[in-house]
């Protein structure tokens, strides 16, 4: 690699909400030299939770988005092509060399693309631009079919629905979410989705996805289940989960693990002055003792916390409690757990509606989900951070 043509105190690679952490954070704490923030985005960073709800119905715009001022250097739509961690250098693609005292690779995740035939036929939301491109398919369309029954594929299929389409969800489980969070409350996810109009098809496995006419806007698209009869609409959006991007990181010679970057609870990789965080890593939790795979936004921008902290020479750890909340229409549900599984899941239903799932692990309280009961949440997350045991819980 050619000798550097400038060199920053830190580069981060990536423009999600742990780019822009670690960024801010070293900043904070008195990091020394320029900052340099390197993003294959065409948009400084911004709220991507708001894509798959407010953003898809009309209800906000490109410019209620972006996180805040970085005071940085950002560029947008160049990609690191290549990290020389012995040599702290950094290529670019569009052919210079940027010499660094730290790096921080925030790289993220990028949509899961199934591999049944015509999958590339679906849309996909994970940027500004996917979510613009589903908006303006959406405005001429009057039917959906959303591929999958996670957070992001059932938050979207409300806000498609709530702009009057005919939504239909294809999940290979029978129930939303109901592998991580169990049949009690995928129920009542169903349930939520029903009542905003969304058809939902449950053990419905897809198998492939074609347009009959010359493939041109507009034309009626036909999702192929392994069983059942095949569904048609205008549009078709594929929301089968995310992988970890960590190519960047295996090609520069970093350890990975279950296709992450690997970090110590201080988001540091096993290279010297490399530290990443976010979606694309395999951190270790200091509280919890081991390393975990933890996909929740406040989370990333956490860790992208501790990466530019430690980049600027502080002491701070990874010993938070994962945890995520989602908005299905006007309802939200709240989630923390370390992410190991659980043996049992009991759900307790409250007045208005609320309800709260315990779940344990030999007699281990584990995880929490709430919706409308705020002091369970509160109580279970104490619970599963200390350790406690089940006892007198539902």
């Amino acid at each position: 690699m050619n000798a550097p043509t400038e060199t920053v105190g830190l580069l981060v690679v990536g423009g999600g909400p742990a780019a822009h952490a670690a960024a801010a954070a070293y900043r904070e704490h008195g990091g020394d030299g320029p900052v340099l923030l390197v993003s294959d985005d065409d948009t400084p960073p911004y709220f991507r939770l708001s894509l798959s709800k407010d953003f898809l119905r009309g209800e906000s715009e490109a410019d209620d988005l972006p996180i805040g001022d970085l005071g940085a250097d950002v560029r947008l739509g160049r990609t690191v092509t290549a990290l020389l961690p012995h040599d702290r250098l950094a290529r670019l693609d569009d052919g210079r060399t940027v010499g660094y005292r730290r790096c921080v690779l925030a790289t993220g995740a990028a949509p899961v693309r199934p591999s049944f035939p015509g999958a590339d036929l679906g849309l996909y939301l994970r940027t500004l631009d996917d979510a613009r491109r589903l908006r303006d398919r959406a405005a001429g369309a009057r039917s959906a079919v959303v591929v999958g029954s996670g957070f992001i594929g059932c938050e979207a299929a409300v806000s498609l629905a709530r702009r009057g389409l005919e939504v239909t969800i294809c999940s290979a489980e029978p129930l939303p979410q109901s592998v991580r969070l169990g049949d009690g409350v995928g129920a009542r996810l169903a349930d939520w989705l029903t009542g905003d109009g969304v058809r939902f098809r449950g053990g419905a496995e897809v198998s492939g996805i074609e347009t009959p006419g010359h493939g041109l806007p507009g034309d009626r698209q036909i999702v192929h289940l392994r069983d059942g009869d095949p569904v048609a609409a205008d549009l078709v959006l594929v929301a089968a989960g995310i992988t970890p991007r960590a190519g960047l990181a295996a090609a520069a010679g970093l350890a990975i693990e279950r296709d992450r970057i690997v970090v110590d609870e201080w988001m540091r990789t096993t290279a010297d002055h490399v530290l990443a965080a976010g979606d694309a890593v395999l951190a270790r939790n200091a509280a919890a003792g081991r390393h975990l795979a933890v996909e929740h936004w406040d989370d990333a921008e956490t860790m992208g916390r501790i990466a530019g902290a430690t980049a600027a020479g502080q002491d701070a750890v990874w010993d938070s409690l994962p945890g995520f909340w989602t908005d299905i229409g006007d309802r939200t549900l709240q989630y923390t757990a370390w992410g190991d599984g659980y043996d049992e899941a009991a759900v307790t239903t409250h007045s208005g509606g609320g309800f709260t799932a315990w779940y344990r692990k030999e007699h281990t309280v584990v995880g929490v989900a709430t919706h409308l009961a705020d002091e369970d949440y509160e109580r279970g997350a104490e619970l599963v951070r200390t350790g406690a045991r089940s006892a007198g819980l539902p």
